[in-house]
């Protein structure tokens, strides 16, 4: 519960700043208030010391080494970066006369997908691969098949971007035989792992991967804060900046670094793998308890995504543990969500990039969903300060919502 007496379910959005984070930042935002690129003094000296001791830290949570991590803003710059900055650096490397191939999901975050929509204007070929659908039977709803990565990769793919774990209904792709595929053809891995860290393993030698974005608001740390992982180590990728100016981030992102952001990202991170079995039980907890209470009170009720119990080859569950993504049939969505807002629950329906749109989540569309479906459908995400009480009171009120809109 907040303070302001909201129940807040919507941790995929954004997570409530960590105490343990705060206490982190703070000596960083009052006394110790050097610039890391000042050093001809102390303050300054200690602020760059501070920054790369959390460049070891965050790159210590990844499987990473430290002169593998640049900060950002976030994973939506991170993710630029990498994108815009492998297809720079073709351009640059073949005087301009090359393109290149990218591949994707069709159900990837905005942060993948208009990036590289701007790049299919500059003349870049782009391939958005179909994921399994809801009623497809074997197969897991939001899953690439790797059998269409295998036919869509050609002698000129130049990177695969696929997320780690989808925003929206929580399935997590099968990454070691992904990457595997796209390396055997010579093309470099970018993977969106914003919503992956705090809520799994995350290791990116174990995943495979070349290039990988971090939010720091995502586990618990400052908005504003991020990472890009790239690989320094074997086949070490190259970029090309998108920000010129002091030379920040061995040139890659230059600007003045806020120490107090980096700090605190890299210990949410430290906390994150330090309490995952913990709180992976805790978020599956009240995950499933939620589930539960909705399918005793809200007849008609639809799982969108993978089961909950379900298991992939490797007897994994394919989706994460704190994600519920629900279809209510007879309700519109909008009203429900307006409704829940004004009893003091907060939820949503898909990702908060695309709030604002009118348009249904192209995500639910993916696995089959039409709009009708998609649009009465809601997103919940549970956290490490989720509790029962809550959980129980949120379900409570959807019911009762949900009870009153279908009379209407």
């Amino acid at each position: 519960m907040t303070s302001a007496g909201t129940i807040y379910l919507d941790n995929h959005a954004s997570t409530r700043l960590d105490p343990r984070v705060l206490e982190a930042m703070l000596p960083w935002l009052t006394d110790h208030y050097g610039n890391a690129g000042s050093v001809t003094h102390e303050l300054g000296r200690e602020a760059r010391a501070a920054v790369e001791e959390a460049r070891g830290t965050f790159a210590a949570s990844i499987g990473a080494t430290p002169r593998e991590i640049v900060f950002t803003s976030g994973a939506t710059e991170a993710t630029n970066l990498a994108l815009m900055g492998v297809a720079a650096r073709i351009r640059r490397l073949t005087g301009g006369v090359s393109r290149g191939h990218f591949i994707t999901l069709a159900t990837e975050h905005a942060a993948v997908l208009d990036p590289l929509e701007h790049l299919e204007r500059e003349g870049f070929s782009i391939a958005r691969l179909p994921v399994a659908r809801q009623d497809d039977r074997n197969e897991i709803p939001g899953r690439v098949r790797l059998a269409d990565l295998r036919r869509a990769l050609r002698p000129d793919t130049t990177l695969v971007s696929v997320l780690v774990a989808n925003n929206e209904i929580g399935v997590i792709q099968d990454l070691p035989p992904i990457a595997a595929a796209a390396h055997e053809a010579g093309a470099v891995v970018h993977v969106d792992a914003a919503q992956a860290l705090g809520r799994m393993p995350v290791d990116v030698d174990s995943l495979g991967v070349d290039l990988a974005s971090f939010s720091g608001h995502k586990i618990h740390g400052p908005k504003g804060s991020g990472a890009l992982y790239v690989r320094r180590r074997g086949r070490a990728v190259r970029l090309e900046p998108l920000v010129f100016g002091g030379g920040q981030e061995r040139g890659l992102r230059s600007g003045t670094l806020d120490v107090p952001a980096i700090v605190g990202l890299a210990e949410a991170a430290r906390l994150a793998v330090a309490d995952l079995g913990a709180e992976q039980a805790h978020l599956q907890a009240m995950r499933d308890r939620l589930w539960a209470a909705l399918v005793r009170r809200v007849p008609g009720i639809e799982l969108n995504g993978p089961p909950l119990d379900a298991r992939d080859d490797r007897g994994q569950s394919p989706r994460l543990v704190n994600n519920l993504n629900v279809h209510i049939p007879g309700v519109d969505g909008q009203t429900l969500l307006a409704t829940l807002d004004a009893a003091g629950l907060a939820v949503s329906s898909g990702s908060a990039c695309a709030s604002e749109s009118p348009r249904p989540s192209h995500v639910l569309a993916a696995i089959g969903r039409d709009d009708d479906q998609a649009r009465a459908s809601l997103r919940f995400g549970v956290s490490r300060f989720t509790t029962p009480d809550e959980v129980d009171r949120a379900a409570a009120l959807i019911a009762g919502r949900v009870a009153e809109l279908r009379a209407v």
